[in-house]
């Protein structure tokens, strides 16, 4: 099984290797929707910062941004997800393939060992 590398993918990997945005992403999963300044209660930066991570996580198709008049509200796109979930079968089914000949080579190995005790 080949492995698939995107660049879609490549972004939602790199929005969540930040635990700010991960922050946010929890945040907008329990909350529904929010400003970027209740956003930035949450944390102690500027609100230029948050900006920037919205903007990753909206490059990344984590989150929608919806404009009311002149409030700009966040929600969480969990469909976004649907890659990583995608990828990781993959190599969970690699690595579960793989670690399961592994298994099968050492107890053959550990009884062949044993019927040349005899």
């Amino acid at each position: 099984m080949a492995i698939c590398y995107s660049s879609e993918l490549d972004k939602v990997f790199h929005a969540l290797g930040d635990g700010s945005r991960r922050l946010i992403l929890a945040t907008l999963a329990k909350n529904s929707r929010c400003t970027a300044s209740e956003l930035v209660d949450l944390f102690d930066v500027a609100q230029p910062t948050i900006s920037k991570h919205l903007k990753v996580l909206e490059a990344a198709r984590l989150v929608h941004r919806t404009v009311e008049g002149r409030r700009h509200y966040f929600s969480l796109n969990a469909a976004g997800l649907g890659q990583v979930d995608d990828w990781l079968a993959r190599h969970r089914s690699l690595w579960n393939n793989s670690l399961d000949r592994l298994e099968c080579y050492l107890f053959s190995e550990a009884g062949s060992e044993h019927s040349g005790d005899d």
